[in-house]
């Protein structure tokens, strides 16, 4: 035999073995079979393990058992976990921090509502928390930099994990605009682009799965950003848990698996390796039922001492105001809408001098995050009703920028939108059956300026009077609506705003005032229906 063919040959054999001797090591680097993914989003709060929440302590005791029965389990949060009902309201997420270090989260990513109490609470929790927060497209503009880490890894004696955090680009208007000034959140292009980067810079580092938590939602509203559009323009995505929109999935796209698990830890999603896919099995509540002591224990104390100062009875009601956002507040008239709408109403013309009344009041219906329950009413029901402490304020503005600002808010009806117009004062009918036409965007929003004003709103009379384009209107809003925060990006414009008083009292101070002084204490069944301010023409 020749020479120079027996060399050929050995050496091809000796590649060859080298190629499955990697291939090999490859494949017991990748081996997932022990690992599970435990996952929750938009837990707002709603911490406490009760008859319609799994809560954190039932959170805790099924990671440990999973852990009991072999699994090597990660858990992560999809973002918005520090604001919400009272329980995270009460001191701003810190307790909720506590309870997530003691369950074990491993990783989470920036939602909207992490912003809702400034930089400098959210930096906070971020030091007192034993997991980091991921971001890739949120950039401090001032620095260049991401905000906070855009990638974690997670590195296991059976492989590495790669984790990617992203944030919705609607949080430059769903959180208050002067809280997020100094940030850009990359959109469309520029976040498939970052994504991008990030992925191949895990694959570089020998990732042997990548999961991307993101905060993003399938809202048409926020077309571009969404997780369906990152997964279609991004390769290399194994895991999508997604957030935001409050919803349940379980599908694929692009060869990755999108799950999403609802809201307030109603559900907790649960992702294992099976026969070489993933897949999930999400658990829902009533599956598992015992709480883990210590947690449970953490959570009760922060109860107890919300009780103690807010448990205050202020009313009662024989009725039950429903807050459901969709079919409900973020898209149509709601009869907790009018109900909140003409509490504010009414406290911010006890405040206003004789003869400088308001006409009427907007409220978004993102702000009105639950409904009040038949039975006795407490302090703390309405802080949960109003999370947000919004300061109110009396702006005078003309008749034309009030048609458009109700033209812009319903904009994406009768898809969800926040900035959806619950009133008091104002009749108004939506034609759906007109599509919106869309002017210049409002600058730093993902919103349009309606190009024709009053081509889908009529508005029929404010403060009881035919409504006219040309006359000037007092109209009770929050802080957040005077900002220019969500779809109310014309109130920002030049001139926009004849004038503005701040009353110095918040959103749930005037709601408790209406209750105990306007009321006496008692909700009339009247609200139990809609007042038929909004007409919507299908």
């Amino acid at each position: 035999m020749d020479y120079r063919n027996t060399r050929l040959i050995r050496r091809s054999l000796y590649s060859f073995l080298i190629f499955l001797l990697l291939l090999c090591q490859t494949a017991f680097a990748a081996d997932f079979s022990k690992l599970m993914i435990l996952h929750s989003n938009d837990t707002h709060g709603y911490d406490q393990s009760d008859d319609k929440h799994i809560g954190m302590p039932i959170f805790s005791q099924i990671k440990k058992e999973m852990q009991d029965k072999g699994y090597d389990v990660i858990m992560l949060d999809a973002g918005d976990f520090i604001q919400g009902n009272d329980l995270a309201k009460f001191d701003k997420g810190k307790s909720v921090v506590k309870y997530m270090n003691a369950v074990g989260y491993d990783a989470v990513t920036l939602g909207n509502h992490e912003f809702d109490y400034g930089q400098e609470v959210l930096a906070q929790r971020m030091k007192e928390a034993k997991f980091p927060f991921i971001s890739c497209n949120v950039i401090n503009q001032d620095t260049g930099e991401t905000l906070v880490k855009p990638v974690q890894i997670i590195e296991k004696p059976y492989g590495k994990i790669g984790i990617i955090g992203l944030t919705t680009p609607a949080s430059k208007t769903s959180a208050r605009p002067t809280y997020v000034s100094n940030l850009k959140f990359l959109d469309g292009e520029a976040l498939y682009a970052c994504t991008q980067m990030y992925v191949n810079e895990l694959q570089k580092a020998k990732c042997d799965l990548i999961i991307a938590i993101g905060h993003m939602g399938s809202e048409d509203g926020c077309a571009g950003s969404r997780s369906e559009d990152i997964l279609a323009h991004v390769n290399g995505i194994n895991i999508f848990i997604d957030a935001h929109d409050h919803k349940v999935k379980n599908d694929e796209i692009n060869g990755a698996l999108r799950v999403e698990t609802g809201c307030h830890t109603q559900n907790l999603g649960c992702i294992t390796y099976v026969n070489g896919k993933w897949q999930e099995n999400l658990i829902t509540l009533g599956q598992y039922t015992k709480p883990d002591k210590n947690v449970e224990k953490l959570v009760n104390n922060t109860a107890y001492a919300i009780d103690l100062k807010l448990g205050k009875s202020v009313g009662e009601t024989t009725i039950a105001l429903d807050g459901a956002r969709m079919p409900g507040l973020r898209n149509q008239e709601a009869a907790i809408g009018d109900f909140c709408a003409d509490a504010l109403l009414w406290s911010a013309n006890q405040k206003l001098e004789a003869g400088k009344k308001a006409d009427a009041c907007i409220v978004n219906g993102g702000a009105v995050r639950t409904g009040i329950n038949a039975g006795n009413i407490k302090v703390k029901d309405l802080q949960a009703v109003f999370p947000f402490e919004n300061e109110l304020g009396a702006i005078t503005i003309k008749g034309e920028k009030l048609l458009e600002i109700i033209e812009a808010c319903t904009q994406n009806t009768p898809d969800e939108m926040g900035g959806f117009p619950q009133v008091s004062g104002i009749e108004f009918s939506l034609n759906l059956t007109v599509p919106y036409q869309k002017g210049p965007q409002y600058p730093d929003s993902l919103f349009y300026a309606p190009g024709a004003p009053g081509n889908r709103v009529t508005i029929k009379a404010v403060g009881g009077k035919p409504f006219d384009l040309n006359g000037e209107y007092k109209i009770i809003v929050n802080e957040f609506i005077i900002e220019g925060g969500d779809s109310f990006g014309g109130l920002t414009t030049e001139a926009s705003i004849i004038g503005c008083e701040m009353l110095g009292f918040s959103d749930n101070e005037g709601l408790q005032q209406f209750i105990t002084d306007r009321l006496h204490g008692k909700i009339p069944a009247e609200y139990a229906s809609i007042k038929g301010r909004i007409k919507i023409i299908k």
